[in-house]
C-alpha cells in the first residue's frame, strides 16, 4: 500500500509540474497564470522530490518502464526551466561587454544605483548611510512616500539635480543625478498613478544619456475597488503595457545611449521582458554572468531577479553588483558602466513581434483606464 502511494504521489506530482510549466506559455494577462514564470528555479529545484519518490519505489519494486517515462518527462521539465535560467549564468555569452578599469583610464564611469525602499520601511537614515557609501552618480528610488520625501531631504544636498513624482501606497519614483538634466519630465504612461521618470543627462565624456525609471503594477496585487465592496488582484496587462511603450520610447530614439532601469514586477527570462529587450534594442547586463535576484531578501530561497537595469549599444559594463537596502523586501542594484564602441548585433523585432506589443498596449491602457475609475487613490 506504502508503495503504491509513492507511485501514485509521483505521478500526481509530476503531472503537476507540467501543469505550471505549460501555464506561462497560454496567451493570457491573468495574474494566476503570468506568476508561474517566476519560479523557474525553485521549480527546477522541487523536481527532486518526485524524482526521489520515484527512486524509492524502483528500488523496492524493481525498475520498469513507467519509472523511466516518468524520470524522462521531469528531465524535459528541468531542460525547460534551465532553457531560461541558464543564460544569466557564466555559461552563456554576454550581451553587455566587459569594460576593464585601468590606472591610466580616462574613460567616465557612471555609476547608477536602483532601490526599492518599500514604502512601509522607516529606515531612513541607514539608506542615506548606505547611498553614500555607494556614491552612485545616478540614484532611483522606488516606492517614496512623503514620509520618505522628508527622510530623504539630505540626499537634495548631495545631488544637484532631482525628478520625479511622490506618492502613497508604492507608487513615487524620484531620480537623483549629479549630471545636469538636458529635459526631464515624469510621463504616466498607461495609469494616471503609475509614473515614470524620462530623463537625458549631460555626463561629461559620454555626452547625452537618456534615461528611463519605471515601476509597472504587479501582477496578483490587490487593490480596494470603489464600485465593489471587495478587493480584486491586478492581472498583467498594464505591465505589459507599460514595459512596450517604453520600448517604442527606445526604438524611437536608437542613435542615443539609453539606460532603463527600475522593479519591472517581471523576471527576466520572461516572454514579455524579452519582448521588451528585442523591440528596444536593449541589453541586459545579467545575461552570461549572474542571476542577481533581488526579492525578497528576506527569504533566499523565495527570491526572484525582477530588479532591471537595460542598456542600450555603447554602454559597457564595469561592475554589477546587489546591495543591502535595510528594512526593504528588495535588494538595490549597483551598476557602473562606461562609454564603448556601437559594435554589438542588433536583435531585430519580428512584425508579429510589433503586432504583439501593439495588442499588449490596447490591453493595458483598457486595464488601467478600468481601474483607474474604479480605485481609490
Amino acid at each position: 500500500m506504502f508503495l503504491k502511494l509513492l507511485l501514485w504521489a509521483s505521478r500526481v506530482l509530476v503531472t503537476l509540474m507540467v501543469v505550471v510549466c505549460l501555464l506561462p506559455l497560454l496567451p493570457s494577462g491573468e495574474w494566476w497564470i503570468r506568476l508561474w514564470d517566476f519560479p523557474r528555479l525553485q521549480l527546477t529545484a522541487a523536481l527532486a522530490f518526485p524524482l526521489l519518490l520515484l527512486a524509492i519505489h524502483a528500488w523496492f519494486k524493481r525498475p520498469r518502464k513507467e519509472h523511466g517515462g516518468w524520470v524522462a518527462v521531469i528531465l524535459v521539465i528541468a531542460g525547460w526551466h534551465l532553457y531560461h535560467i541558464l543564460p544569466f549564468t557564466p555559461v552563456w555569452p554576454t550581451e553587455v561587454p566587459s569594460a576593464e578599469m585601468r590606472s591610466d583610464d580616462d574613460r567616465v564611469a557612471l555609476k547608477v544605483l536602483t532601490a526599492n525602499i518599500t514604502f512601509k520601511n522607516d529606515h531612513y537614515s541607514e539608506l542615506i548611510e548606505m547611498v553614500r557609501r555607494e556614491d552612485p552618480d545616478l540614484l532611483l528610488l522606488i516606492e517614496v512616500d512623503s514620509a520618505w520625501e522628508e527622510g530623504l531631504a539630505p540626499l537634495d544636498d548631495d545631488y544637484g539635480y532631482r525628478v520625479g513624482e511622490v506618492r502613497d501606497e508604492g507608487r513615487g519614483l524620484v531620480l537623483w543625478s549629479r549630471y545636469p538634466f538636458l529635459e526631464e519630465q515624469v510621463e504616466h504612461l498607461v495609469s494616471k498613478r503609475r509614473p515614470s521618470v524620462f530623463a537625458t543627462l549631460d555626463v561629461p565624456g559620454m555626452g547625452a544619456v537618456r534615461f528611463v525609471g519605471a515601476h509597472p503594477v504587479p501582477p496578483g496585487l490587490e487593490e480596494d475597488i470603489k464600485s465593489e465592496d471587495t478587493e480584486a488582484r491586478r492581472d498583467s496587462r498594464e505591465r505589459d503595457a507599460e514595459l512596450m511603450l517604453i520600448a517604442n520610447h527606445v526604438q524611437e530614439d536608437p542613435d542615443n545611449r539609453w539606460i532603463v532601469t527600475g522593479d519591472f514586477n517581471d523576471v527576466g527570462w520572461s516572454h514579455t521582458t524579452r519582448l521588451f529587450a528585442d523591440l528596444s534594442d536593449l541589453k541586459d547586463p545579467r545575461r552570461g554572468r549572474r542571476l542577481l535576484s533581488t526579492y525578497h531578501s528576506a527569504y533566499p530561497f523565495w527570491r526572484y531577479p525582477i530588479d532591471h537595469l537595460f542598456v542600450s549599444d555603447g554602454l559597457h559594463l564595469f561592475d554589477l553588483e546587489r546591495v543591502k537596502v535595510i528594512g526593504s523586501d528588495h535588494f538595490g542594484i549597483v551598476t557602473t558602466l562606461a562609454v564603448g564602441r556601437k559594435d554589438q548585433e542588433k536583435p531585430e523585432a519580428s512584425e508579429e513581434e510589433e503586432e504583439e506589443a501593439q495588442e499588449m498596449v490596447e490591453e493595458g491602457e483598457e486595464d488601467a483606464a478600468e481601474h483607474d475609475a474604479g480605485t481609490s487613490e
